[in-house]
């Protein structure tokens, strides 16, 4: 089961993700306005493991405070090369957007290219798709035939790449070699707009066609 909640300046996707049989849930990114996702972990009974993240951008961190103030313990995961980024305003391009920087402590976990990870039963493999940021992670789950992309893949369009620290040729490549490699009936849930899936991106995409 993944519910899906527009949040914060950017109308950012998160995600609360939770399995069958399983007390446990993830919340994947979290932007501004992510506490409101704990009530709702709360009315299913569900424990909150940790907060997962697709990248370092604010509008994917800044809700963790908003978390951490319930739940101080929670850990949270993401990339090894972005993690110093949530202590840093100008890696995380906080310092950029003309409101209160954001510089947190963690990451407490490391994801990494292959890992697998585990909720309940179901089993996620952590895809880093770097381009639109360094350590942008995807993560898919192939028994429910799914996969986060962050802000690798839109429908219809791609994560930018004109950030300082973005690449275009390496997102291309992401993108090519890592989701478009996955079944096409594979639903694409995004950072930002509509759910899609790899069939429909593959045939029609505009920014990024299959080779």
């Amino acid at each position: 089961r993944i519910e899906g909640y527009v949040l914060g300046h950017f109308a950012t996707n998160c995600y609360l993700v939770c399995a069958p049989g399983c007390d446990g849930c993830w919340f994947v990114d979290a932007s501004w306005g992510a506490g409101q996702m704990l009530p709702r972990a709360q009315s299913l009974g569900l424990r909150p493991e940790k907060i997962i993240l697709t990248h370092a951008h604010p509008d994917h961190i800044a809700g963790i405070p908003e978390i951490k103030a319930t739940l101080p313990d929670l850990p949270v995961a993401i990339h090894s090369i972005e993690r110093d980024w949530l202590g840093d305003p100008q890696k995380n391009m906080s310092a950029a957007l003309g409101r209160d920087p954001i510089a947190l402590e963690g990451p407490d976990e490391i994801l990494e290219d292959g890992q697998t990870l585990t909720l309940g039963d179901s089993e996620w493999v952590v895809l880093h798709t770097p381009g639109h940021s360094p350590g942008s992670v995807s993560l898919y789950c192939a028994e429910i035939g799914a996969v986060i992309a962050g802000d690798t893949l839109f429908a219809g369009s791609i994560g930018r790449y004109d950030f300082p620290s973005s690449d275009g040729d390496t997102l291309f490549a992401s993108i090519r070699e890592k989701l478009y490699a996955l079944p096409d009936d594979t639903i694409v849930l995004p950072g930002h707009g509509g759910v899609t899936t790899i069939g429909q991106e593959k045939a029609s995409n505009p920014y990024v066609r299959p080779l």
